[in-house]
């Protein structure tokens, strides 16, 4: 899906995204992508398997260059997360130690609290072909696992750092489950639609399609209903009063 406000960038604060031994420089310009759609700008590389910078990484990015440029490259996971305050080790497998594990959308809600009050947090992931290794997850104070299909859990490593990303925007996010853009008009009022419904109704009853005088009343409920259910704006009603005068004269002509 595109759409881009280039007037808002990065978040002021939000986690640090830590790519521990990334393997791909692709891997880790998506992932960059990834942080940008959720405003993030903290992103932290231990020692990537092909180096950095990488102009791979660059073209994958897509244009969230100012997440690359800003990147930090560092010689082991406890060096990159020296300044946290708490750390979250993403993996989908059990690694037999005693961790808290909770699902990306509790994680980001947590996150947003720890934020919220001024302590710097970090999220974990590992190389794309063996994920995190027990040392580094030791380190963290609490474990994220995707809940999904347990007979294929597997996700790249962009994949991982989206979902969790945007699960934490989603946390602070405002924008209501559901609503109606209307571009330049607006929802039409209810007087609108009686207006229309009279002028509608007026041309029923002069074709003839209201002349059962007992089914009548229920059939004028119907249609009021439809349209009601419709949700129509101000510039829709125009166009139905256009039809139904349209249809008016075209009847008028075939007299």
């Amino acid at each position: 899906m595109a759409g881009t406000d280039r007037k808002r960038g990065l978040a002021a604060s939000g986690p640090a995204i830590v790519l521990v031994e990334p393997q791909l420089g692709e891997n880790i310009g998506a992932a960059a992508r990834a942080m940008m759609n959720c405003g993030l700008g903290d992103l932290r590389l231990v020692r990537p398997r092909d180096g950095w910078p990488n102009d791979k990484a660059v073209a994958a990015a897509s244009g969230a260059d100012a997440v690359l440029t800003r990147a930090r490259l560092y010689d082991s996971t406890a060096d990159a997360i020296a300044d946290l305050r708490r750390v979250y080790a993403t993996t989908a497998r059990h690694r037999g130690m005693i961790k808290r594990v909770a699902t990306p959308r509790r994680a980001a809600g947590e996150i947003r609290k720890w934020v919220a009050r001024g302590e710097a947090v970090g999220i974990l992931f590992g190389p794309e072909r063996t994920g995190l290794v027990n040392e580094d997850i030791a380190l963290a104070d609490a474990v994220i696992s995707v809940p999904l299909n347990p007979g294929f859990a597997s996700l790249n490593l962009a994949q991982s750092v989206l979902i969790v990303a945007y699960e934490w925007f989603q946390a602070g996010d405002a924008t209501p489950p559901s609503r109606l853009v209307t571009n330049e008009t607006r929802p039409a009022t209810k007087a609108e639609l009686m207006n229309f419904f009279a002028h509608l109704e007026r041309q029923l009853d002069d074709c003839g399609f209201l002349r059962n005088v007992e089914k009548r009343p229920s059939m004028v409920r119907n249609i009021r209903n439809l349209f009601q259910r419709a949700a129509l704006t101000r510039q829709e009603l125009r166009t139905l009063h256009g039809i139904v005068a349209e249809l008016s004269t075209l009847r008028q002509r075939r007299k």
